[in-house]
């Protein structure tokens, strides 16, 4: 299992032992397929959307690798959405062969595994099924699994509140996309720190509008000097 003493994202007063390091994170998106995105209830599609929208902004502007996958693509279940692909143009997509578990296909396994990366952090829909399986079997195979549960979706409320009871039983860490960015983010004081601000009108759009209230007050106080 990857030791928290080695991570490169750990401070001297102790901060990040337990958070993600990005140099070790691996983002997978799964099966966030049109026919698959009419059936989720858990949550509003837009929202979901929008959210995968920013991981994949988020990995394109820290560095992190991406693989995407689907199962079917010609099939009911649809393509993928082509945010991903238009924000995060590195990421890397694996086809398979009609596996429903991801973790299933040896060349989905083989692109994880040459990445050198062992946190992984997956989304995707159905998030008790497309996000489940693999995370297990990552899980099985030594990976550190986090679960971006707002960047998912199941057929209802009920399914959602089983996956996560599973996710949690099996070893998964469940987050949230905004807890994600800041996770990763850690600090204002970095030279992305204002395209990282952006990111988070995505995930809380009252929060761009306060950033909007404050920019505006502070050309008003600077026209009034």
């Amino acid at each position: 299992m990857y030791n928290s003493k080695s991570k490169s994202s750990v401070l001297p007063s102790g901060g990040g032992a337990t958070l993600i390091d990005p140099s070790d994170a691996l983002i997978l998106l799964l099966d966030h397929q049109s026919g698959l995105l009419q059936t989720v209830k858990d949550i509003p599609v837009a929202d979901l959307r929008r959210n995968v929208e920013m991981i994949a902004k988020l990995a394109a502007l820290l560095e992190i690798p991406v693989i995407t996958t689907a199962s079917e693509p010609a099939g009911t279940n649809g393509p993928l959405m082509p945010e991903i692909h238009e924000h995060a143009p590195h990421a890397v997509y694996v086809p398979r062969k009609g596996e429903v578990n991801a973790w299933d296909n040896d060349d989905f396994v083989a692109e994880v595994r040459s990445t050198g990366r062992k946190t992984l952090i997956m989304a995707g829909v159905w998030t008790s099924v497309c996000v489940m399986f693999p995370a297990l079997d990552a899980r099985a195979a030594g990976y550190d699994v986090y679960a971006v549960l707002d960047a998912s979706g199941d057929p209802s409320e009920m399914v959602s509140r089983i996956s996560l009871a599973r996710f949690v039983q099996g070893g998964v860490k469940p987050t949230s996309t905004n807890a994600l960015l800041s996770e990763l983010h850690r600090t204002w004081a970095r030279p992305e720190a204002a395209e990282l601000g952006k990111l988070y009108g995505l995930v809380a759009p009252n929060y761009a509008a306060v950033a909007e209230s404050y920019a505006r007050a502070q050309q008003a106080v600077r026209e009034a000097s």
